[in-house]
């Protein structure tokens, strides 16, 4: 999952800057140079949403497996891209692991999510936004179980990998509604100035804060198969979003 979520990063990353490319170079075709003005941030975003795992637990339970004591905490990484009041965010994030083990049977369990967000900026100050916005949201929830009781110490690779084990990973789609508000103070930095434009920077200070609506919640399942009888518990919740970055506003 780590690889993926590299790769989300690189996709995201990758996908606003060809955005960025493909803008400014239609607007020097079409209507002299950088007439747009491309104008936007790089953010960390630290997020609470407490879920619900209860089901989950029972079954673990069920099995003689002690309770996940799952975290609420969101990291995420995102982007954001500011088109006079408009504005587009989008980003990646995950919960940190969370894990418990019995007779050499041990489980980990975390979250992925991938949103995009759009908000219109209500205020008339330059120095900060305020805007209410919409959104969607997919996530995975990702269960690790790993029994490693079938290995033996051995120093031979033959026999090393007739031996048995029980590992497996479960994993869980869906899908969500962001619905909220939020506010960005940016603090200004020294220009930079190139050759024949200038880039106003910044430090983007804000908090965003809503309700995510579970709008899906699909089986648990490994790789593609569906697992019948599964805890399939909706985790609707109001979150709030601590937010810094790296601002830019390209000016001719």
């Amino acid at each position: 999952m780590k690889k993926l979520t590299k790769t989300l990063f690189f996709l995201v990353v990758l996908f606003g800057s060809a955005k960025g490319m493909a803008q400014t170079t239609d607007t020097v075709k079409t209507h002299g140079w950088m007439k747009h003005k491309p104008e936007g941030a790089m953010q960390i975003q630290v997020t609470y949403r407490k879920g619900d795992i209860s089901q989950l637990n029972s079954a673990l339970n069920a099995n003689g497996i002690p309770s996940i004591k799952q975290s609420n905490i969101w990291i995420n990484a995102s982007m954001s891209h500011i088109f006079n009041k408009w504005m587009v965010e989008d980003g990646i994030g995950f919960t940190p692991f969370a894990s418990s083990q019995m007779d050499g049977v041990k489980v980990r369990y975390n979250q992925y999510q991938l949103f995009w967000r759009m908000g219109y900026n209500v205020s008339t100050n330059s120095d900060f936004r305020l805007y209410p916005f919409a959104g969607v949201n997919f996530s995975a929830a990702m269960l690790k179980v790993e029994d490693k009781s079938g290995i033996r110490n051995t120093n031979n690779f033959t026999d090393e990998l007739l031996n048995s084990t029980a590992s497996k990973t479960f994993w869980q789609p869906n899908f969500g509604i962001e619905l909220g508000a939020g506010f960005d103070y940016g603090i200004k930095l020294k220009s930079k100035k190139m050759d024949c434009f200038t880039v106003e920077r910044s430090i983007p200070i804000g908090i965003r804060a809503g309700y995510y609506i579970n709008a899906y919640a699909g089986d648990w399942k490994i790789d593609s198969y569906k697992l019948q009888n599964s805890p399939n518990q909706k985790q609707g919740a109001v979150f709030v979003s601590f937010n810094i970055g790296l601002g830019y506003k390209i000016i001719k």
